[in-house]
């Protein structure tokens, strides 16, 4: 096993753990609480869940050159400047002498109510998108080289998620991949098109039980939309960046 295999096999098992140990342990101490948290609702509340990816984005900006990069991860320094709204607050910038180099959004969404978020996430992720790509050829912000767009989706890996979903049609037909899809093929099929359609120039999706998930377990059914594909487009990006900065200085 090279570096890369190391640092992105062992560090996605690492942060499927620390999302479900923070999950687990956020909605117990809100439990215990005065006020508790309607349903599944107190363990999103307090955020950090995907922290432990941050640590692999790093290592895979270091082993790709970049030893000095600064990441900002979803506070009120990771803003940038829209085109379409005036700011956006992202859930990881990667940037390198004053370069933005790599921006980066993480989602995840664990059961029952599936359906009440998925549409809003979808949305936004391609709203998202549009904005920065159209704030980019704005020059909005400074930047080396082309910045890395990337999309992350965790989904728990239960019975809610997997099973048929029948669309309402009262006009017209959906379109065919669409009919009886569970939720977790919908979102599947999201991440597909919209790497394929440019919109994100890489996108992982990852599912995970809550149980197997506590030991780092994870699955991920698409072999396009892996996390290690995703790295590998950031490590070449980071990669490129080094070389064309050796070569101004």
């Amino acid at each position: 096993m090279d570096k890369f295999e190391e640092i992105v096999q062992t560090g996605v098992r690492r942060a499927i753990q620390h999302y479900w140990l923070t999950r687990t342990k956020q909605i117990s101490g809100q439990q215990a609480g005065p006020v508790q948290d309607q349903g599944r609702r107190g363990e999103v509340t307090g955020g950090k869940q995907l922290d432990g990816f941050l640590q692999v984005v790093r290592d895979v900006l270091a082993l790709g050159g970049i030893k000095k990069v600064e990441v900002s991860t979803g506070q009120i320094d990771s803003y940038l400047p829209g085109y379409f709204r005036p700011t956006k607050r992202w859930d990881l910038l990667a940037i390198a002498d004053g370069n933005l180099l790599a921006c980066i959004e993480m989602k995840s969404q664990a059961g029952p109510s599936y359906g009440n978020n998925f549409n809003n996430r979808v949305e936004e992720a391609i709203g998202n998108a549009h904005d920065f790509w159209r704030a980019y050829q704005e020059k909005a912000f400074k930047t080396g080289m082309k910045p890395f767009l990337g999309y992350i989706m965790l989904l728990e890996h239960d019975e809610a998620s997997t099973r048929p979903v029948r669309e309402h049609e009262p006009h017209f037909k959906v379109r065919p991949e669409y009919r009886n899809a569970s939720y977790a093929r919908r979102y599947e099929l999201f991440c597909e098109k919209a790497f394929r359609e440019g919109l994100y120039d890489a996108t992982a999706f990852l599912m995970s039980e809550k149980d197997s998930g506590l030991d780092g377990e994870y699955i991920e059914p698409s072999k396009e939309l892996t996390f290690k594909n995703l790295s590998a487009a950031l490590y070449g990006r980071a990669v490129a960046y080094s070389k064309q900065r050796g070569r101004s200085s």
